[in-house]
């Protein structure tokens, strides 16, 4: 048997109009991004925390982002999930900046028209947001529906954005 080393995996905190954001690499890929929820001095995080250049570079697109500058990221991404959650997610990345979806439409999307709640549940499990833009994703009606970060971070992401609901 061959045992292989884990990944060292590191964070960075990147302070945001929304509240700070943890954002994680493996160094060859962004693997995780947690909103204000996230407590990077807790005691499991020590040792981890630190920076890389993909880091940095996340850092520096989110800045952009936040600032007005940017619209689509461009990063290695490497979200920890199923086939199915892979495949949402992937879908996510490809709703234009300004722009809002249905979890119907995703589901479409991934062409599985019956798997509206698992589409949501997929959306709402997203590792990377934000970079993977979730927030996106609305009810068919047109109303908010859940964020993890919050409605109130939702609402606040889809206004910088000027969304406009496209379904």
């Amino acid at each position: 048997m061959t045992v292989v080393a884990a990944t060292k995996v590191v964070y960075d905190v990147v302070p945001t109009p929304i509240d700070r954001l943890v954002v994680a690499s493996d160094g060859s890929a962004i693997v995780g991004v947690w909103m204000a929820n996230a407590e990077p001095d807790d005691p499991s995080w020590a040792g981890q925390c630190g920076t890389d250049s993909l880091l940095d570079e996340a850092r520096r697109q989110l800045v952009a982002y936040f600032a007005g500058q940017l619209r689509a990221f461009d990063l290695p991404l490497a979200p920890n999930g199923t086939e199915f959650q892979r495949r949402v997610w992937t879908e996510l990345t490809k709703i234009p900046f300004g722009t809002t979806t249905s979890y119907a439409e995703l589901a479409r999307r991934v062409s599985n028209t019956a798997a509206v709640r698992a589409v949501g549940a997929a959306n709402g499990r997203n590792p990377i947001p934000i970079i993977v833009p979730c927030h996106r994703v609305i009810g068919s009606d047109g109303s908010l529906t859940g964020f993890g970060g919050g409605l109130h971070r939702k609402q606040w992401l889809l206004r910088h954005e000027g969304g406009q609901i496209e379904f």
